[in-house]
């Protein structure tokens, strides 16, 4: 069990755990095509995300040349690294420091996937 961390931003805008796993996985992959096929999710899901990403930030976290055969390709900028390196020191800091309310937690919750149905 974790607790995910998300940041509600002045803008209105979110950056959660989705946003930081797309981010790392645009660094591995080295571009969303590839970032959204190693998460299961649409091109298009990908990219709309790394635009409100960008246009959260002052400066974009998520760089890239224009597409095609030849082209394309995405890259995590600096001030993506910083987002993705801060944002995984936060969450360790939450966890820590919640440690005794995690374990209250995990005691009180059902092991395995939830049943059907919702409410048994």
């Amino acid at each position: 069990m974790r607790v995910a961390v998300r940041f509600d931003l002045e803008t209105g805008e979110r950056i959660g755990s989705r946003e930081i796993t797309l981010l790392e996985a645009i660094q591995t992959q080295g571009s969303i095509t590839g970032a959204a096929r190693s998460l299961g999710i649409s091109y298009r899901g990908a990219w709309l995300r790394v635009r409100q990403i960008n246009q959260a930030l002052r400066e974009p976290a998520v760089s890239g040349g224009p597409g095609g055969r030849s082209g394309g390709g995405a890259a995590v900028t600096p001030v993506g690294m910083t987002l993705i390196a801060v944002y995984h020191a936060v969450e360790a800091k939450v966890q820590a420091a919640a440690s005794e309310e995690i374990h209250a937690i995990r005691e009180l919750a059902r092991s395995g996937p939830t049943p059907a149905g919702g409410i048994s």
